[in-house]
This record gives C-alpha cells, structure tokens and sequence, in this order.
C-alpha cells in the first residue's frame, strides 16, 4: 500500500493507534533520516498491523474509527506519524508528543539535503524549498515557481524539476504491510507481540513495557495519567508518564521496579492513582517543596526520583504527615538526595532499598 493510500486509510479511521501504544518520540535526526532514505529509495521497513473489529478496538484520540473492523498500528507509528505531519501539515488525531520533530522540514535542491527551517540560511534562497508545500500543493506549483527563476540554466532546471518530483513520488512509495489477524489474537497476544517487535526498533524501557500490560487491561489508563499529568504542567512541573507510574508502583506494591506490576491487576492500578494524585499527596508534596524550599517551578526542582519514596511514605501514615518536625526532616532529606546525586544514577536499585528501608522502619512503629 502507498503512502498516500496509508495516510488516507488515517483519515478515514481505517487505521489506528491501539490505546497502548506509547506516544510519538521521534527527534529531527531521525525524521531527516527517514525522508532521505525515501528520496533516495532506501527500504524503510513494513508496518505490522492488529485488524479486530471496531467494536472491540481501544484506539488512541478522538478520532472516529471506520465501522466493521480497524487495522491498529504495532510496529510503524513512529514513520508514518513523521510522514502524515510532513505530508498533511498537522499530526494526525492520535498522536501525542512534540510535532517540533516534523514541522518546517526543508530540502535543498542543490546538495539534496533535508534541514529544519533557518531563516539566515534560507531565507531569499529558492533552492530551498518547504517539504510540506511541495507535498500538499504537489509538484506542478513549486515547478512553476522554479521556471520563473530566470538565471537558471537549462541543465540545472532539468536537475532541480527531477528532484522536485522525486520529493513528490514519496507519497506514491509502497510500504509492506504485514498483518495479524483472526480470533485468537486477543489484547494480551498482541501485546506480546508489539513488545516484541518494538524491542527491537526505538527501545522500549521497562516503564513502556509495564504501561502497555496495564493499558491492555485497563484501555483509559494512558489518558488517566496523561490528566493528572497536565494538570501538573499547568502548574508548571512537566513530569513523564514513566515517573507517575513509578510513583503509583511505590505506592501501591513498596517497590520500585516495574516487574512487580505483572502482577498487579487495573482495579489497584487506578486506586494507586488516585492516592497519589486525588488523595492531593503529590500535589501537597509539590506545595511543601514550592512554599518551604522556593523550588516553584520544573526548571528548579531536584530530586524528581525521590518522590515515588515520598509518596509511598505520605499514603503510608494515612495520607499526611503528623507535624512540622516531620515535614522538616521529611525535606532535609529531600534536599540531601539531589545535593549528593542520590537517584542520579541506577535510579531503580537505590529507589528500591530506600523504600525497603521505609517498609521496615513503618513495620517497627
């Protein structure tokens, strides 16, 4: 199927995001690297697809899903995520992450290069050209607009119209499509499968791994987290979706690695959840380091892997602490984890005996 054909099958809800696929995290190298393998006609690989009917699909965003059956994206959302925002102009209704990576992409028709928007650079140059334009408009426009340059040489138009239409074609390239398909895929199968597959493209940490197992059981969880995490941003504290379920792990389990949710089902996850966002225990830690610290604000505050701890012991006596005495020392050992790097680097093992630590001191009292 090309291109074109897979993006509209986009468009249509013919073909989707499962809810627990995580979001785009692709940076400019990498979408540079994929439209100069495509111009130059390099294999990029297939995409692997889940078809189940739409009734029994989680699929990520707003968008209307076609009626009969869906083909979820397992292994591919990262190109054809980069080729919808280069081609479209907009990222499509599931994405989430930084549209940066795919926006204002250039080419140079001289050194048949592909760059971000430089306005020093590229400015007044009509060698360069906008990807998105040309893709949208189509070769013709840009063609035109080219033959108007009246000191281009005959050679160098012919040069400069072959590689307009080879940016072009690009939307008219065949990607193999490789399904799975037929009752006896169910979530945890394809779960499996996409771990699988992806382990071997963009890694996947064991956050990713655990959060898919959770999203296959509970398909709202990714959009559950992503609220509260908003709600921080707003505040101005840009925390991961890795970090809150680390914190929800500290919390409901006394552990820091993530292995240890295999065994914990959707029901303790949300509960997990709402200790640490609806019980306020994070945002009351959030308080205590703003208005007793200063740390007001993401680009100051240190020390963000101490926090699954600090929860774990808040929700541990009853959702509060019992005076400023133990606030106080609750900070004093806050500040000491970032003056002296505590989780600046094997952040699960150390996280781990400093909460085994808690367990023991909370079973002597």
């Amino acid at each position: 199927m090309n291109v074109e054909t897979i993006l509209s099958q986009i468009d249509l809800g013919a073909m989707a995001l499962p809810e627990f696929q995580r979001g785009y995290v692709w940076n400019r190298d990498q979408v540079r690297g994929l439209m100069d393998s495509l111009y130059r006609q390099h294999p990029v690989g297939g995409l692997l697809v889940w078809v189940t009917k739409t009734e029994l699909a989680s699929a990520r965003g707003d968008g209307q899903l076609s009626a009969g059956s869906v083909e979820l994206l397992l292994d591919g959302q990262q190109r054809i995520t980069s080729l919808y925002g280069i081609i479209r102009g907009k990222p499509p209704e599931f994405f989430e992450g930084n549209k940066q990576a795919f926006t204002d992409l250039y080419f140079n028709l001289d050194d048949e290069t592909f760059e971000f928007y430089g306005p020093v650079k590229m400015r007044d140059n009509p060698a360069w050209i906008n990807v998105t334009q040309l893709m949208q408009e189509g070769a013709g426009p840009t063609i035109r607009r080219l033959s108007r340059i009246t000191d281009l040489d005959d050679d160098v138009a012919d040069l400069y119209f072959e590689r307009v239409n080879r940016i072009d074609n690009i939307k008219k390239i065949d990607l193999h499509i490789e399904k799975v398909a037929g009752d006896d895929k169910t979530v945890d199968v394809v779960v499996d499968i996409f771990n699988k597959v992806n382990s071997g493209g963009t890694k996947l940490s064991k956050g990713d791994l655990a959060l898919a197992k959770i999203c296959a059981e509970w398909p709202d969880a990714r959009k559950a987290m992503q609220k509260r995490l908003t709600k921080w941003e707003q505040a101005g504290f840009t925390f991961r979706l890795e970090w809150l379920l680390r914190c929800i792990n500290a919390i409901i389990t006394g552990e820091a690695m993530f292995t240890v949710l295999a065994n914990v089902g959707p029901a303790d996850v949300q509960r997990g959840l709402e200790q640490s966002e609806g019980g306020q225990v994070i945002d009351t830690l959030l308080n205590l380091v703003s208005s007793r610290l200063g740390l007001d604000h993401d680009r100051v505050l240190g020390s963000r892997y101490s926090f699954p701890l600090l929860a774990h012991y808040v929700v541990r006596r009853g959702g509060r602490l019992s005076d400023a005495r133990e606030r106080d020392k609750l900070l004093y050992w806050y500040v000491h984890t970032f003056l002296w790097g505590r989780y600046a680097g094997l952040t699960e093992s150390v996280l781990n005996q400093d909460l085994g630590l808690d367990r023991r001191s909370r079973r002597r009292d």
